[in-house]
């Protein structure tokens, strides 16, 4: 019966443990818990069997743990969760377009630093350089950076 308890442990630690590497990478939640299960393993070896005896199981559950946490490195599985591809896009939308610096507008809302003014026909977000602008004021684009209008 202790060699079924003893091979259970630490088969189940085996297998928790390619299944953290093989199948649900990144988790260590799997890993750690098979981890856990081998020590248990181990532990239980040194207290049901002689120093020796002990020591050989503890050395080939060892081997046999590296082993599978190299196959899982070496199989290449961790090329299946990688990113092949990068995003080609940026923070600038176009939103800004036909907008320069100098251009005048009016402010359709409270600028109290962030407010709305109307440029032309659209109305846009735009961030005041001195603070408060009341409603209704003209108002003048200072700079223009990342979808940003920049007010005074």
């Amino acid at each position: 019966m202790t060699i079924l308890i003893l091979s259970s442990l630490l088969l189940i630690g085996l297998i928790l443990l390619l299944a953290e590497v093989i199948f649900v990478p990144g988790t260590t939640v799997v890993g750690v818990f098979g981890l856990i299960v081998s020590l248990t393993g181990v532990v239980y070896a040194f207290v049901s069997y002689d120093q020796v005896t002990a020591s050989w199981i503890t050395a080939v559950a060892v081997v046999l743990n590296f082993a599978a946490i190299v196959y899982g490195f070496k199989s290449g599985v961790w090329n299946k969760f990688s990113l092949k591809s990068s995003m080609q896009g940026g923070a600038f939308d176009g939103r800004t377009l036909g907008l320069e610096e100098g251009m005048t507008g009016k402010a359709v809302s409270d600028i109290k630093p962030i407010g709305k003014a109307q440029f032309g026909e659209s109305i846009y977000e735009v961030k005041s350089e001195q603070g408060f602008i009341p409603v209704d004021t003209e108002i003048s684009i200072i700079k223009i950076e990342n979808n940003k209008i920049l007010v005074k």
